[in-house]
């Protein structure tokens, strides 16, 4: 047995960890289909477009408080908006969502509420340190929002 990964296979060599740390994440990449429609969704979210690549068919979107996405035009548009990873009875390996941390998760159902944009889950706990609720963009693209509930002086 492999002390280091003891699910290894006795006969493989050890695993050797990523000597580099990771510190964060710069940005998540969405695949949208509609780059006027997704612009006018995620703005009204709270991001703005800070960057564009047209050679790569996205841009770079920054929250007031830092959060970075990029959205990827180059999506073909599904019927009823369908997600292929999530909606569909064989479940694709692939990245099913991003998670975003709020500071005040009922002000946001309340907007949401408000114009219309449909909460497809929660809000709910999910965990001791979170609750999360979850929409969809216009190409059926979840987004999951977290107001963290650790106590103060604990890490969330």
């Amino acid at each position: 047995m492999n002390p280091a990964n003891p699910h290894a296979s006795a006969s493989l060599p050890p695993v050797q960890n990523n000597p580099a740390r990771i510190l964060t994440y710069d940005h998540v990449g969405i695949r949208v289909s509609d780059r006027r429609r997704a612009l006018d969704f995620y703005q009204s979210l709270g991001f703005v477009e800070s960057a564009a690549f047209p050679e790569h068919e996205a841009n770079e979107m920054l929250s007031a408080d830092g959060v970075r996405i990029n959205l990827i035009f180059n999506a073909a548009r599904r019927p009823q908006a369908r997600n292929i990873l999530l909606d569909e009875p064989i479940k694709l390996p692939g990245m099913t969502h991003p998670a975003f941390v709020v500071d005040d998760l009922a002000r946001l159902q309340t907007w949401l509420e408000q114009r219309d944009i449909r909460i497809t889950e929660g809000p709910h706990p999910i965990g001791p340190r979170r609750i999360a609720l979850f929409i969809r963009d216009p190409d059926g693209n979840v987004l999951e929002f977290n107001q963290l509930t650790a106590p103060p002086g604990e890490p969330a």
